[in-house]
């Protein structure tokens, strides 16, 4: 037992001893503590003095079994009391019971919101007072012999109060120190009773499941993270309710994020605990290292074969060349064409075989995507069998966003012409791109037989494919998986009722078009950049030294200032004030002078992808709060 655990059960056991009933109900109105006096004072049931009950139930119970006397109309009674401890108020009172007893109820309000309430059954004392009202003459002895006792049970409550104040103390210290560590933990914390219901909830579910609400205690599951999610989590639940553990991951449907659960079957048999972690970046480096394991391995094999693969298909073209150019039977001829045919595709392989080892660029760019992908139907309609329909449905923001268009283009082509091949016949595709909360969505569907369950987990492996041999060369998906990969996004093969679809989830960055004020000392930089940027869709005034970027800094419309580090007349952090400020440098990471930069710092050389980065990045801090 941990001294927290062991500190914990002390204080549990120092309630029980208490001779008064306690109990505790948090901000959402949930049972949070009580010790065995309440639970045996009001005759209170077992499912009623568990952490996570409603004070609502509770009320209900106590006015059905008469606890406040005879009622009209007992729902209304309840809702008083529940509205009465909505705007909870210090108080005291003393109040007779149906049994003829009677109690003291003192209550007061806790800094984390919700209340205690202590509970004295003060009978005794109400019958001493009873006889001190009666005539003296007669009952002066038994007066005295009564005041005694009762002066002794003032001393005795008196200190009992003592001891439940430090109790309160404690109490209310050691949970306010628990949730502090367990809010401060990278993960959500719950628990779940067996109706799917929250009973404790460290509060960081919003930052696991982007979008949930962060109070979600007494809410079930399914109103907390969404039918789509419950669905998935249903069956997992249950298995550990019957007492089966489990860590499990699913994929959240309204972020993409991949969590990891673990359930824990709760040892007294009222619900599961939750263990909630995002592994995203941990699933994206195991496949991208087993993903580049693979190409790795194939690269080794196919460049040692390459260069002398690609002489003899240049002899082989020469000689069928030359062959072509004679005078030969028609028979003769079309072997000849066909021979220039299947090198000339030989040579494309081999192209394809050798960018697999290449270092390759995103060259991010401000995109229309409906028109990109109205030019991705008007590319790949002629190519499609006939009667097969290719549509197109879109949700997106209305502004261009950031995107690399040829490897998009090229990976949508790819994408198509395969569900194209396994239809084998006339059948329907679809791209569907939407956007969501950080991610663009961009499927592609069709009508075939659907993905085997081989290529659901191979297919994005360089050379595995499951065309007939000589039909495929089994890099297009591999291919597509680098392009989405190197673009900051991630690739899913499934299949759905219809066939099978690939989906593609890319960063979503809205252009936001700037008027930036660059910075640099030298003229010929100052082009290069000035034409990055304009490329990018931004407009740009510019300026040749600190002194003449201090008098633009105030003109209308300006948004942003990207300058380098190092002028001629002065540092670039100079320039630092309302706008946002992107700074540029020669001089390597750990520099100091890179360490005083208020913002992003680029590294001269930089491609238009990482100035797209890094305007986006201040643009963004700017907007947040």
């Amino acid at each position: 037992m941990t001294p927290e655990e062991l500190r914990a059960d002390l204080t549990r056991s120092g309630l029980n001893l208490i001779g008064q009933a306690l109990s505790i109900f948090d901000a959402d109105l949930r049972l949070a503590v009580s010790n065995r006096q309440y639970r045996t004072m009001f005759a209170l049931p077992d499912h009623l003095t568990q952490p996570g009950t409603s004070f609502e139930d509770t009320i209900r119970y106590m006015v059905g079994r008469g606890e406040y006397g005879p009622q009209d109309d007992p729902e209304a009674a309840v809702r008083m009391r529940v509205e009465q401890a909505r705007a909870f108020q210090p108080h005291y009172f003393e109040r007779a019971r149906p049994d003829g007893s009677w109690i003291a109820v003192e209550g007061a309000p806790l800094d984390q919101g919700g209340w205690i309430a202590v509970y004295t059954d003060i009978t005794g004392t109400k019958r001493q007072e009873a006889l001190l009202r009666a005539r003296s003459e007669k009952l002066s002895g038994q007066v005295l012999d009564h005041a005694e006792r009762l002066a002794a049970a003032n001393r005795q409550m008196a200190a009992a109060n003592a001891a439940l104040q430090e109790a309160q103390h404690i109490l209310t210290r050691t949970e306010a120190r628990t949730r502090q560590v367990t809010e401060m933990l990278p993960a959500h914390i719950a628990h779940v009773d067996a109706d799917y219901r929250y009973s404790f909830s460290n509060r960081r579910q919003p930052s696991i499941f982007p979008g949930a609400a962060e109070r979600i205690i007494g809410r079930t599951v399914e109103e907390a993270l969404g039918a789509e999610t419950f669905t998935a989590l249903k069956p997992h639940i249950d298995r550990a309710l019957a007492g089966d553990p489990q860590v499990f991951e699913i994929t959240h449907p309204v972020s993409g994020r991949r969590i990891r659960i673990a359930l824990t079957p709760d040892s007294a048999g009222n619900g599961v605990y939750v263990l909630s972690t995002d592994v995203s970046d941990e699933v994206q480096a195991r496949e991208a290292l087993s993903h580049a394991s693979k190409r790795s391995i194939a690269a080794q094999l196919t460049s040692g074969l390459a260069h002398d693969f690609g002489n003899l298909l240049t002899i082989i073209l020469g000689l069928q060349g030359r062959l072509a150019a004679m005078d030969l039977p028609q028979d003769a001829a079309d072997d000849v064409q066909a021979t220039l045919a299947a090198a000339r595709r030989g040579a494309t392989l081999l192209g394809r075989l050798s960018r697999i080892s290449l270092p390759r660029e995103v060259s991010l760019q401000p995109v229309d995507l409906p028109r990109l992908l109205a030019e991705v139907v008007a590319l790949a309609t002629p190519s499609l069998d006939e009667g097969t329909r290719l549509t197109v449905s879109t949700d997106l923001p209305a502004l261009p966003l950031l995107l690399d268009p040829e490897g998009l283009q090229d990976s949508l082509l790819n994408l198509i012409l395969n569900a194209n091949a396994a239809m084998a016949g006339p059948g329907q595709i679809e791209i569907l791109a939407r956007a969501r909360g950080d991610w663009i969505g961009i499927s592609v569907g069709d009508t075939g037989p659907g993905f085997s369950d081989e290529a659901l987990r191979r297919g994005t492996e360089p050379f595995f494919s499951t065309k007939k041999a000589g039909g495929g060369s089994g890099l297009g998906l591999s291919m597509v998986y680098d392009q989405t990969k190197l673009a900051g996004g991630t690739m899913r093969l499934s299949n759905t009722a219809q066939g099978a679809r690939v989906t593609l989830r890319l960063p979503l960055r809205p252009v936001t078009r700037q008027m930036l004020l660059l910075v640099e000392d030298d003229d010929a930089v100052r082009h290069g950049i000035r034409s990055q940027l304009t490329g990018l869709g931004h407009a740009v005034i510019e300026a040749a030294s600190l002194t003449e970027a201090r008098g633009m800094t105030d003109l209308p419309g300006l948004t942003m200032i990207l300058s380098d580090i190092q002028l001629g007349d002065g540092m670039g952090f100079d320039l630092a004030g309302p706008l946002p400020l992107v700074l540029m440098t020669s001089l390597p990471p750990g520099d100091p002078l890179r360490a005083r930069a208020p913002g992003p710092v680029l590294t001269k050389p930089f491609t238009p992808a990482r100035l797209a980065a890094a305007l986006a990045e201040a643009a963004a801090a700017t907007d947040r709060p």
